[in-house]
């Protein structure tokens, strides 16, 4: 989804891209699955201020890099905002965001933001659940193809007999 400005008050475009296959996820390594295809779409838009990712800038306190990291380190986007609906037993350094009336917290980890501005805009993006709704539509969206790569690893996961002709 790309957004006017950081509140996605003013949705602009939604762009999706096809790869051919998604690595399984591995606990920790979540990029080599996920930034391929992130990358794909990256270079399709215009050159972004800020991305919001479903998921970690960095693992730990000492700065170990997750997804968001990875993509500031390819030079696409400068300011990358991490949100994760778990929490990963080294990120001890992300903020505890809680919104609407949900009682798990969401865990914030941000690159070229502080913390504390990023923490306040995902507190402050739409929606009154515990999932903002442009990460629940971004959800949606790349789950929609019934026989996507990602759907089909998280079948392969589950065991899915669908998955092992």
């Amino acid at each position: 989804m790309l957004a006017a400005d950081p509140t996605f008050r003013d949705v602009l475009d939604e762009r999706t891209v096809w790869v051919p296959t998604v690595e399984p996820y591995v606990p920790g390594r979540f990029f080599e699955r996920e930034l391929p295809p992130l990358l794909a779409v990256l270079t399709q838009v215009p050159a972004l201020d800020l991305l919001i990712i479903d998921g970690y800038v960095t693992l730990d306190p000492d700065g170990t890099p997750g997804l968001g990291a990875h993509v500031v380190r390819s030079s696409t986007v400068p300011t990358v905002v991490g949100v994760a609906k778990t929490p990963f037993r080294s990120a001890t350094h992300a903020a505890e965001v809680l919104r609407g009336t949900s009682a798990r917290p969401l865990h914030v980890t941000a690159a070229g933001i502080d913390l504390g501005s990023a923490a306040r805009l995902v507190t402050d993006l739409p929606g009154g659940g515990r999932i903002p709704d442009p990460l629940r539509r971004v959800d949606r969206i790349a789950r929609s193809v019934p026989d996507s790569p990602l759907r089909l690893a998280e079948r392969v996961g589950r065991g899915d007999p669908a998955t092992s002709r």
